[in-house]
This record gives structure tokens, sequence and C-alpha cells, in this order.
């Protein structure tokens, strides 16, 4: 098996990466997913997302950004082929080392409650559960 390489990702990557995201169980995708969404995202964060390539294929990704004061990470990905390699646990310390060289202190990520294998590997890697916080949302009408 060949080399696994990491890089910054770019807007060319959305295509395949949005592949990896509607065929991996516990990943919702949304309007916020168009190629128009991950765009700003990647503006508003530049250099804070990252992806993994195999044979100049891309075989994983996570997007990566903060406000100023907290990190988010959302749709952390990886093939089925290339899990249990290590890949998504480098990607995540890729982007945690790109959000403490910026001075972020904290890192918030959002996942399924039903996702039991994301939350295996969330918790695997140090992450917790914070069960005293729930969640709300606003979505607007695109009308």
């Amino acid at each position: 098996m060949s080399c696994i390489t990491f890089r910054t990702m770019i807007e060319s990557d959305y295509k395949p990466l949005y592949d990896i995201w509607v065929s991996t169980p516990g990943v919702d995708v949304t309007r916020a997913d168009s190629q128009k969404g991950y765009r700003s995202f990647l503006e508003r964060n530049p250099g804070f997302s990252i992806t993994a390539e195999q044979d100049g294929k891309l075989v994983g990704g996570v997007l990566c950004g903060h406000d100023g004061r907290r990190g988010f990470i959302h749709h952390l990905v990886v093939i089925p082929a290339v899990r249990r390699q290590g890949v998504g646990k480098q990607l995540v310390a890729d982007c945690l080392k790109k959000l403490e060289n910026a001075g972020i202190e904290k890192c918030h990520l959002f996942i399924r409650r039903d996702n039991i294998n994301g939350l295996k590997f969330w918790e695997s890697i140090g992450w917790m559960e914070r069960l005293e916080l729930t969640m709300a949302s606003y979505i607007f009408d695109p009308t």
C-alpha cells in the first residue's frame, strides 16, 4: 500500500470530498454543504482544512476553522479502505496544531448521537462528550 500524504484543502477537492460525505454513515449533508458554502468556509478559514491523499486520490478530509475564540471541526471522513491506519487521527492532530498556532484554546465538533462509530473514534483520541450542553439551530428559508 502506498503512502498517504496530507495537504491543505483546496476548492477543487469539493466533488471528491462531497462524494465521500454522502457515502459515509453518520455524516449529515445539508444545504450548507453546497459548493458555494464549502468555498465560503475555505475562504473564511484559509489553510485550516486538510485532506489526505493516496496515489493522487482523495481518501479523507476534514473541515476546520474558528471564529476567533473557538475552533470547530466539521465532516471528518476517511474512506473505509484506509481506516484504522491513523489517517483520521492525523487529520485531527494537524487541525488542532493549526488552531493552536492561531491562538485558539478550545475546539468543538458536532456529531450525531446515533453515530456510534464516530463517538467511539472521538473518545479514543481524547475528546469528551459534553452532556451539559445542547445545540439549537435556526435554518434560513432559501426563498
